[in-house]
């Protein structure tokens, strides 16, 4: 039996994606948080983007909106968490 691609995966739970990819950005933050390096935030950077488009996907299949809403606004502390941690690599 053939594997599910990513996208059809995708297409069939959309706010799955977007809470998985928000617990890879939450994680990718926190790294960078602890390790305050270039790297770490570039990575954290690209996590959160990421979870940005699994947003998108989500809403556009308004599909268990409760849960999207609560990852929206957690997606957004991380944001905000990422900026402070971008602060202190700029000024070391």
């Amino acid at each position: 039996m053939a594997k599910h691609s990513d996208i059809s995966w995708k297409n069939d739970h959309p706010s799955t994606l977007f809470s998985n990819s928000v617990q890879k950005a939450d994680r990718a933050v926190k790294q960078a948080m602890t390790h305050p390096e270039e790297i770490a935030v570039e990575h954290a950077f690209n996590a959160i983007e990421h979870a940005e488009n699994a947003r998108l996907n989500a809403e556009q299949h308004n599909e268990h909106m409760d849960i999207v809403e609560q990852n929206i606004e957690y997606l957004e502390t991380l944001k905000k968490q990422l900026e402070d941690v971008e602060d202190i690599v700029e000024e070391q």
